[in-house]
């Protein structure tokens, strides 16, 4: 077999998982509930985040909070103040993926 099989952990319980992390890319899969999400953060790759489900409240930089539906990927550069949260009942799924992988 030449591929490697991934499976994505299907729930909806508060998790991040690192599904892929190596040199070239990380494949973070990540479930919230209400007022969960991320501490706010620097990015430190190139961020390509796709809302499978749900409905992400995003802050970046000192911009007002933005929110995206199901369907909707964003990309967002290195460097750039994050604050990332699910303010509704409905659980937020997300696929984040940092190409290229951060350096450690």
């Amino acid at each position: 077999m030449i591929e490697q099989v991934f499976l994505l952990a299907q729930n909806n319980e508060h998790m991040i998982e690192k599904v892929i992390t190596d040199e070239n890319v990380n494949f973070n899969h990540m479930i919230f509930n209400k007022n969960e999400g991320l501490p706010e953060h620097f990015s430190n790759s190139n961020v390509y985040m796709t809302v499978i489900r749900g409905l992400v409240s995003i802050g970046l930089d000192e911009h007002e909070i933005h929110e995206y539906s199901a369907g909707t990927v964003l990309k967002i550069p290195k460097g750039i103040k994050m604050n990332v949260k699910n303010l509704y009942d409905d659980t937020l799924e997300l696929i984040v993926i940092k190409a290229p992988a951060p350096e450690k």
